[in-house]
């Protein structure tokens, strides 16, 4: 008789709050138009057979059998079949994570498992579980992305990122209270991050789509605000309204200023000053 015995030993594996929030598959059968669109969760979209392209805002990748596509919360994003070869592929909308490739650069990942099955046997065994609804479904579904999670990071070399849909939406609105109040001081990616707690990548995108502007283009914005009203209504030097309203120079300010109005502060001063002529 042959016997080979293995202890199995505790690992120090960092515990993710990851939440299973959807599954579906799908198979584009051409009679509905994809059109782009974004989540406030990540998504994990699969491709089990076809081929196209994802689109995440302006680019454009192609993908195959076996692509596994990270899309990131507030990305905007969409597939497109290619002809005659119609993609089928499974999506789990997840929240309490996200990825960051390993050189921290991007969350719009695109790897491929074509020689690792046991991936698409995760994401079939889950949706199996959901649709017969039997005891314990969903905690299964629970534990198989826990699965799954873990084999994409051990396999592809990504990087955890905890993130939180709820927790995104007010820290994005605490950043715009603090802009708005301290847009005199002197602002950085990383005087936000330290702010919120927040991976520098998802606040940039996070804040963009939660104000339709990047953080250091709404404080320039409010920085601007401030300056017009200095413009219109006070006596202070343009110097001054520069220095009081955070910009590192005059000559940075007026830059920004004729960039924004198509006129330097001089000339709005004298357009839209108290004493400008009526």
């Amino acid at each position: 008789m042959s016997n080979r015995h293995y202890s199995v030993k505790e690992q120090d594996v960092e515990k993710f709050n990851s939440k299973l929030l959807s599954i579906s598959n799908a198979r584009d059968e051409g009679d509905w138009k994809s059109i782009p669109h974004t989540h406030p969760f990540t998504e994990l979209f699969f491709v089990s057979d076809g081929k196209g392209s994802f689109l995440f805002d302006q680019t454009t990748h192609s993908i195959y059998p076996g692509d596994l596509v990270i899309i990131p919360p507030y990305t905007e994003h969409t597939e497109r079949s290619l002809p005659n070869q119609p993609l089928e592929y499974y999506v789990l909308g997840i929240d309490g994570i996200s990825f960051l490739a390993s050189d921290k650069t991007t969350g719009q990942i695109i790897c491929n498992f074509n020689d690792d099955t046991s991936i698409f046997n995760l994401f079939r065994q889950m949706l199996q579980e959901i649709r017969n609804s039997q005891y314990g479904s969903e905690a299964i579904c629970q534990r198989l992305l826990e699965i799954l999670i873990l084999k994409i990071i051990r396999s592809k070399h990504l990087i955890p990122v905890s993130i939180n849909s709820v927790r995104i939406t007010k820290e994005c609105a605490q950043i715009k209270e603090y802009l708005d109040v301290n847009y005199a001081n002197r602002i950085t990616l990383d005087t936000l991050t330290n702010l919120t707690h927040m991976n520098k990548y998802y606040m940039v995108h996070s804040f963009t789509r939660y104000a339709g502007l990047s953080p250091i283009q709404y404080l320039n914005r409010r920085r601007l605000e401030i300056a017009c009203h200095l413009l219109e209504s006070s006596n202070h030097s343009i110097s001054d309204i520069s220095s009081l309203t955070g910009f590192s120079s005059q000559s940075y300010f007026t830059q920004t200023f004729r960039k924004a109005f198509g006129m330097t502060p001089v000339m709005y001063r004298q357009t839209h000053g108290e004493t400008a002529p009526s």
